[in-house]
C-alpha cells in the first residue's frame, strides 16, 4: 500500500489530491513540520520532521516524502509523476510526446514558480503581508510571477487544460503551485484564462476532498 509522509498543510496536499483522483488506497502518517513544534526532540512531540522514525524514511528532513513497494521518493511533484505513471488512467500522459510535456510543465512550475509563489505564502504564514516588509516582499515576488503567469495565459487560449484534451498530472502539479499565489487577485484578475483554469482545477471532487481534510489540521 502507498505510505503518504506528511500532514495536509504541507506540500504533501499534492499527493493527497493525487492518490484521490487515482482512487488508490494509502496510509497516512501525519509528519509534522518541527518549524511548528516549540520542541521537536521533546519526548512527547508528535512525529516531525526532525523525528528519528522520519529521518530514516528521508534523512533530509523534508515533507512529502512517500512509500511505495519498497520505493522511498522524497519530492512532492515527482512523487505525482510516478504515481501517474504507474497507475495509469486519464491522468498519465498517453504517449511520448504527453510524457515529455507533462515533465516540461512540472519542472517549470518548480522552477519558474514555485520560488516566488512560496515566498508569498510564507509571508502570509508569518503574519506580515500588511508591514513594510512583507508588502516589499510580495510586490518582488508578484513581479516576479507576471511573466510565468502570462506564459500560461497565452498556452490556455483555446483549451482547458495544459496537457491533451483532459485534465492529467499536469494540470495537477502546476495548479497546485499557483495555488500559492492565489492571494494576489490582481494577478489573477489580470490572467483570466489561469483563473478559470485553475477553478476547474478545483472543482474536482478529489481537490475538495483533500482541501476538507486540510481544513480540520490545526494550523
Amino acid at each position: 500500500m502507498l505510505t503518504i509522509y506528511g500532514v495536509y498543510r504541507s506540500r504533501a496536499s499534492r499527493n493527497y489530491w493525487m492518490a484521490g483522483e487515482l482512487g488508490i488506497p494509502f496510509k497516512s502518517v501525519p509528519v509534522k513540520q518541527s518549524y511548528r513544534l516549540a520542541d521537536p526532540l521533546a519526548d512527547d512531540a508528535p512525529i516531525n520532521t526532525k523525528s528519528a522514525s522520519f529521518l530514516a524514511v528521508n534523512p533530509m528532513g523534508l515533507i512529502p516524502a512517500i512509500e511505495d513497494d519498497g520505493l522511498v521518493l522524497t519530492e512532492s511533484l515527482a512523487n505525482n509523476l510516478y504515481l501517474a505513471r504507474k497507475y495509469g488512467g486519464p491522468l498519465a500522459p498517453a504517449d511520448i510526446r504527453e510524457e515529455g510535456l507533462v515533465g516540461n510543465w512540472t519542472m517549470w512550475a518548480a522552477t519558474e514558480v514555485e520560488p516566488h509563489a512560496v515566498r508569498i505564502i510564507l509571508t502570509h504564514d508569518a503574519g506580515t503581508e500588511n508591514n513594510d516588509e512583507g508588502r516589499a516582499k510580495i510586490a518582488t515576488a508578484v513581479a516576479a510571477l507576471v511573466r510565468a503567469f502570462a506564459f500560461l495565459e497565452s498556452h490556455l487560449e483555446g483549451r482547458d487544460h495544459i496537457v491533451g484534451d483532459r485534465f492529467t498530472v499536469a494540470d495537477l502539479n502546476v495548479a497546485e503551485v499557483f495555488r500559492y499565489a492565489m492571494s494576489q487577485a490582481d494577478l489573477f484578475d489580470r490572467h483570466p484564462k489561469v483563473t478559470a483554469w485553475l477553478a476547474r482545477c478545483q472543482s474536482r471532487p478529489a481537490f475538495k476532498a483533500m482541501m476538507e481534510v486540510r481544513s480540520t489540521e490545526a494550523a
